[in-house]
């Protein structure tokens, strides 16, 4: 199935070329004037060039060409050659129904399918999710369901971040608190004889009558703050992490319960956001590589002693930058700087985790491409990881792409934060969201616009309108741009917002609930009215504003679309009575671009992650 654009596209190409200038030039878009054409096509000044004829004669030519094709109501010239096109009602009605007709509501596949993992969110155990943690779940997810949509296999991972001193510092915290688990840990310095994986679960299972989530999540942070000023309790927290990553039977039963326990706490709320993952692999999961990874690195003649330290120059011949030293002098050293894979305390470091992350990834998946969902700040780092990566032959050069954004920030310009001044936790977010939408909803009723609703009703729906606020809200964005976070302006139903958005669609439903109640059925599209043409032009927009997020990665060309469609649907119901009009065939007509709407809206919302209440 093609759209109009493509369609009108592929007829002016082949008119350039009868004219002998260069097809491509025959590029149609919409128009920057829909008063006076639907799409035009510029590309006869450029032609004219090539041709050495004047635009408005190799527009000429064009228009002649085009003339009399049933796609077109007319094509025009104006201007010194801007070729303006309107199409025909019988082209739109004909979209129209094919549209109807298609279970992707006139949305492409890719030619060729790839194997695709996206990696975003990033949380870490023990350490609930932020305000930070939102922008990469929710720009993650949405790029997820894209990519899948179009056509390929794709792959969510959490990426958990459980392997690390934090997991030390928890290891010492609950020992000196819990005297159970000291005399616990020293019994099981190693695995006894015999000790079964049920003997490991009841271990588990007692541990989880001493240690919870609101434990864990009081016990980091003063950990945190106890190793910074006691260099003793560092140490310790040091050597319970060498001792965890060596294998350390009791201290790994402890780490399993430690996340498991934040797991569970940590796909609730994701899947509150409408958030799930196909993997939940952690920093941990590519540990057991790291040794030998060094080893080939090593054998490759990447790895190379720098300052007791083991590095991957990654910095091609000839690229550098200027550094300040810490005299003040200024010196002209390569960039981007080395990736430092083994620290000369002999520990393996970050990047070293990402680098055999992408090497387990090849074993187990073999992707042709890995986007990683992470803040923009962190681009250098990524950009000397996948250098590393592409030099050991781990990827395919081009295989692996940051997808960075920006940041979400409150009315100060700041990265958002409590009022007190601290990170403001991504599950009293949701709750405030929350709060915020029940009061919109009740507003809306009290207005005497919504239904009633049983108090279950009432809930999810404000659960709904809630996480549309914020996905809407962070999607019609460029992920690469730094938004002002403001939410009575978010969770409007007026306006560009999730709320608006969503009432559009339960204002489809509610009439297709009344047209079933009254025996009415859609039937064939005819197009007629203004604003079932602009409607219709709106719905055959769709496959461009997905392949504009696909090749970018970019989730607000659909965010975008979609509002554009809810206001021509709104116009569309203002303008054109649908169960009153008293012809049967265009009450039908107009019911079957009510639930066409309603498709397409629906379907293009879930790409974003946002579900659709029946009711409001």
């Amino acid at each position: 199935m093609t759209d109009l654009k493509r369609t009108l596209g592929e007829a002016a190409a082949a008119a350039f070329a009868e004219l002998g200038v260069p097809e491509h030039l025959g590029r149609v878009t919409p128009s920057d004037r829909p008063d006076l054409a639907d799409f035009q096509s510029n590309g006869a000044m450029a032609g004219a060039k090539l041709a050495g004829k004047p635009p408005r004669e190799i527009a000429q030519g064009v228009v002649e060409r085009l003339a009399g094709n049933p796609a077109l109501q007319s094509v025009e010239i104006a201007g010194l050659g801007f070729i303006n096109m309107r199409v025909s009602g019988q082209a739109l009605s004909q979209r129209a129904n094919d549209i109807a007709a298609d279970p992707r509501r006139g949305a492409s596949e890719v030619e060729a399918s790839r194997r695709v993992i996206v990696d975003y969110a990033g949380p870490n155990v023990a350490k609930p999710m932020h305000v930070g943690h939102l922008r990469a779940s929710i720009i993650g997810e949405a790029v997820k369901r894209i990519y899948r949509f179009r056509g390929d296999v794709v792959l969510g991972d959490a990426h958990f971040g459980d392997w690390g001193f934090q997991m030390g510092l928890l290891i010492v915290a609950s020992m000196d608190e819990f005297p159970f688990i000291r005399a616990l840990m020293e019994r099981l310095v190693e695995a006894p004889g015999g000790f079964s994986e049920a003997d490991s679960q009841r271990v588990l299972d007692e541990l989880s009558n001493h240690i919870s989530l609101a434990d864990l999540d009081r016990m980091y942070p003063e950990a945190a703050a106890k190793a910074k000023t006691d260099p003793d309790y560092r140490d310790r927290a040091r050597k319970a992490t060498a001792e965890l990553q060596g294998g350390r039977f009791g201290y790994r039963l402890l780490w399993r319960h430690f996340v498991n326990v934040s797991r569970v706490a940590l796909e609730r709320e994701f899947h509150a956001l409408g958030i799930d993952f196909d993997l939940w692999k952690g920093e941990s999961d590519a540990d057991p590589l790291i040794a030998g990874m060094v080893a080939e690195l090593a054998e490759k003649g990447l790895l190379v002693e720098d300052q007791g330290a083991r590095v991957v120059h990654v910095a091609k011949p000839g690229e550098t930058k200027k550094k300040k030293l810490d005299d003040g002098s200024v010196v002209v050293v390569p960039s981007p700087d080395p990736l430092l894979v083994v620290s000369s305390e002999g520990s393996a470091m970050y990047g070293t985790t990402d680098l055999a992350t992408i090497l387990d990834r090849r074993k187990s998946f073999d992707p042709a491409l890995i986007l990683y969902c992470v803040d923009q700040r962190q681009a250098e780092h990524f950009e000397q990881v996948f250098r590393a990566a592409y030099l050991a032959g781990y990827a395919e050069p081009g295989g692996l792409e940051h997808i960075g954004f920006g940041t979400m920030n409150g009315p100060d310009g700041k990265p958002f934060k409590t009022r007190e001044g601290g990170v403001l936790k991504l599950h009293d977010l949701i709750e405030m969201v929350r709060d915020k939408a029940r009061s919109r909803l009740e507003e809306v009723q009290a207005a005497g616009f919504g239904e009633q609703l049983s108090p279950e009703e009432f809930e999810d729906t404000a659960m709904k309108v809630a996480v549309a606020a914020l996905k809407f809200a962070d999607l019609s964005n460029y992920r690469g741009t730094s938004y002002i976070f403001d939410l009575d302006r978010f969770s409007s139903f007026e306006g560009k917002t999730g709320p608006y958005v969503l009432y559009q669609a339960v204002r489809c439903k509610s009439v297709l609930r009344k047209a079933a109640a009254e025996n009415a059925h859609p039937s064939r599209v005819t197009v007629k009215e203004p604003a079932e043409r602009d409607l219709v032009l709106l719905l055959d927009a769709f496959d461009t504003a997905l392949t504009e997020a696909y090749d970018k990665k970019a989730p607000n060309f659909i965010a975008e679309h979609v509002f554009k469609l809810a206001q021509a649907y709104s116009k569309f119901y203002a303008a054109c009575p649908i169960l009153t009009a008293e012809d049967e065939a265009v009450r039908g007509s107009r019911l079957r671009l009510v639930s066409t709407t309603l498709g397409q809206l629906e379907l293009a919302l879930d790409l974003l992650g946002i579900e659709t209440p029946d009711r409001m």
